[in-house]
C-alpha cells in the first residue's frame, strides 16, 4: 500500500533540499555571497537533473529508432523531441536567471569552486554527442535517417514533401526545434560567461568564453539544407 506516501516522502525532499552547502557558509563571508553561492548551486544542480531527464528522452527516441521499422511509435517520437525541446528551453531560461548573480559575490566566493567547472559536466557532453554539431551528426540524427531508409524513404523526399510526409516531417520539425533552442542555450552560456568573466580564463583551466564559444555549433546542417532546398524548391514553383 502506498496511501501513506507524503509529497516530502515522494521526492525525497530531505535528501534534496540538504544538498546545497554552500562552501561559505559558517565563515566570515557576507549572507549575500552565502545566497549568491546557493543560488549559484541551485541553478547547477537543476541543471543537471535537466539534463538527465532530456538525454533519457533522447536516448529513447534513439532506440525506436534504432529497434523499430514502422512508425507506431513515431507520434510518441514527436512529443518526445518536443519536450526534450522545452527542457533546453527551461535550461536556457535558468542561464537567464544566472545573470542575477551578483558579480562581487561571485568574485568572493569563486575561490571556493577550486578546479570545478561546468566543462566537467559529463551530462553536458552526452548531451552534445547525442545531438551532434554542424560538422559531425551525433546518434539521435544517424539513427533518424537510418530509420528512414528502412521504410523506402530518404530524409531529402521527406523534407521535400513537407507536411503531406505526416508524421515524419512532424519529426524532422521537432528535431529542427530541439536544435535551434540547443544553439540557443549555447550561445546564451557564452553570453553570460563573458559578462561575468570577461576574457578571463574559466574554472577548472578551460579558456572561458572562448572555450564555449567554439563550441557553439548548429546540430542537423544537413537537414537543414534538405528542407531549405525543399521550401526555396515551393517558393520557386509559386512565383
Amino acid at each position: 500500500m502506498t496511501d501513506d506516501v507524503t509529497y516530502q516522502d515522494y521526492l525525497e525532499l530531505d535528501t534534496l533540499l540538504s544538498l546545497q552547502k554552500p562552501r561559505t557558509a559558517g565563515s566570515s563571508a557576507l549572507k549575500s555571497t552565502v545566497l549568491s553561492e546557493q543560488f549559484f548551486i541551485v541553478a547547477h544542480q537543476a541543471s543537471e537533473l535537466w539534463l538527465r531527464q532530456t538525454i533519457a528522452d533522447l536516448e529513447a527516441v534513439i532506440d525506436v529508432f534504432t529497434t523499430t521499422d514502422d512508425t507506431s511509435d513515431a507520434e510518441w517520437i514527436v512529443d518526445l523531441l518536443h519536450r526534450s525541446a522545452d527542457l533546453v528551453q527551461v535550461l536556457h531560461t535558468q542561464l537567464v536567471a544566472l545573470d542575477r548573480l551578483p558579480l562581487s559575490d561571485f568574485a568572493r566566493f569563486r575561490e571556493v569552486l577550486g578546479t570545478a567547472s561546468g566543462a566537467q559536466s559529463e551530462q553536458f557532453h552526452r548531451l552534445a554527442k547525442l545531438i551532434g554539431h554542424s560538422k559531425q551528426d551525433g546518434p539521435l540524427y544517424e539513427s533518424f535517417t537510418a530509420w528512414v531508409a528502412r521504410s523506402g524513404h530518404t530524409v531529402a523526399d521527406l523534407a521535400r514533401s513537407g507536411i503531406e510526409a505526416g508524421v515524419h516531417y512532424r519529426i524532422i520539425e521537432a528535431l529542427l526545434e530541439l536544435g535551434n533552442g540547443y544553439f540557443r542555450w549555447q550561445v546564451g552560456h557564452v553570453g553570460l560567461v563573458t559578462k561575468i568573466m570577461g576574457s578571463h580564463a574559466g574554472t577548472g583551466g578551460t579558456s572561458g568564453a572562448e572555450y564555449l564559444l567554439s563550441r557553439c555549433h548548429l546540430p542537423f546542417a544537413e537537414l537543414r539544407e534538405l528542407r531549405s532546398q525543399a521550401h526555396v524548391g515551393l517558393t520557386v514553383a509559386t512565383s
